[in-house]
This record gives structure tokens, sequence and C-alpha cells, in this order.
């Protein structure tokens, strides 16, 4: 193999990267397509909690981004952050031009109930954006802030701390963003915010052990590092 095949092959993207970067913007983009169903989940008859089903993929995103600080560094994570805001973009002006095209006749979904679904992607995307960003940064940066303290030790310590915080930032920022725009009223806002953070912090507490897993397996293979 010449010199010159080495260095392309060298250049060329690691796969995991690749597929946590891809489970990333899948799950960002169809937080805000299904955002607008709510359900109630009353597990054990403990807590009632009622959320949006665009809750439901949001979570995955932290430990993707923790996953990503851990194994390529915190400059990777940035890039695949602002890939993630790029996709989201770009899907809201699918879906506007999508709005603003005439239905046909026979459409199994008129005008109407496409908008009805459709109707409040672009306020709601531009609260859930600027969480998003917002958050997202925050996790990787506090990320890298406990590792820094930890000297590296201590994975559970870092990955909890940076998602809650980051979380909080998060549900709290969307929320306010969503009521200011008057997506939902405001009434709303302080039990979707205990619902939201609480359920939240339940899904970080249960994908410790497949950050550590995946951080496992990821390492067994010699990922190598993205600079």
């Amino acid at each position: 193999m010449s010199s010159k095949e080495v260095m392309i092959k060298d250049r060329e993207p690691d796969f995991l990267y690749l597929v946590m970067s891809a489970i990333f913007i899948a799950s960002l983009v169809s937080c805000n397509l299904i955002f607008q169903k709510f359900f109630v989940w009353n597990p054990f008859g403990l807590y009632r909690f009622e959320i949006s089903v665009g809750i439901l993929p949001y979570p995955v995103t932290f430990l993707v981004t923790d996953l990503l600080c851990e194994l390529y560094g915190r400059r990777a994570a940035n890039r695949v952050v602002l890939s993630g805001f790029i996709a989201s973009i770009f899907i809201s002006c699918v879906v506007f031009l999508a709005l603003n095209v005439p239905a046909t006749e026979w459409s199994p979904i008129d005008n109407a109930l496409f908008a009805k679904v459709f109707g409040l992607n672009g306020p709601a995307v531009f609260a859930s954006m600027t969480a998003y960003l917002l958050a997202q940064l925050i996790d990787v940066r506090l990320f890298h802030f406990w590792k820094s303290v930890t000297r590296g030790k201590h994975l559970w310590l870092r990955n909890n701390f940076s998602t809650m915080t980051s979380q909080l930032v998060d549900t709290a920022s969307v929320l306010f963003l969503l009521c200011l725009t008057e997506v939902i009223e405001w009434s709303h806002f302080l039990p979707l915010l205990e619902s939201g953070y609480l359920f939240k912090v339940l899904v970080a507490l249960f994908d410790t052990p497949l950050l550590y897993l995946a951080v496992f397996l990821a390492r067994k293979r010699k990922t190598p590092i993205v600079t």
C-alpha cells in the first residue's frame, strides 16, 4: 500500500462515529416532528407523568454526546451538535414547503389536517433549537469539566452531573419559549417542567450502564480518537 493510500485510509471517518452521529440527528429531528402529542404514564402508581412523546427519543441525544465526548473529545461532540442543528433547520424548511403546496382532491391527508399536525413546527422548532443548542453545549462543557476535575475517573459522575444539569436547562428553556410563543398555555409550564425533568433524570440514571457498556466495547475495538 502506498503512502498516499495509507493517508487516505487514516482520514476515513470512523464507522462508530458515523453511526452515533446518525442516531443523534435522527433522535433530534424526530423530537421536533412528533412533539405535539402528549401522553400520560403512571409507573406502578407512584407518579403521574404528563409529557410530550417528543421527549421519548430526546434523552438519547445526551447519551450520544456523552459517548462522543468520552471517545472522541469535545470538538467531535460539538461537530455533531452543530450538525443536528443544521439538520433540524433543513427539516423545518422542508415542512414549511410541504405546508405551502396545495393538496390534491384525492390526497389522503388534506391541507387542514396536515397543517394541524405540522403547522406549529415553526415556533416550536425555534423554541426547541434554542434550548437544544444551549443545553447540548452546556452538557459537552460540563462533561469535560468533571472529567478534568476527576482526572478521567468516575465516568458515572460526569455522565449524570453534566446530563442532569443540561437537561434542566433544556426543559425549562424549551417550555418557557413554547409558552412565550403561545404554543402551550402558561398553566402547563410547572407541571410539564416537573414531569419532563423527572423523566429525563430517570432516563439519565438508567442509561449509565449503557454508557459504560458502549465505552467498554468501543475501547475494546480500539476506536480511534477524532480531533
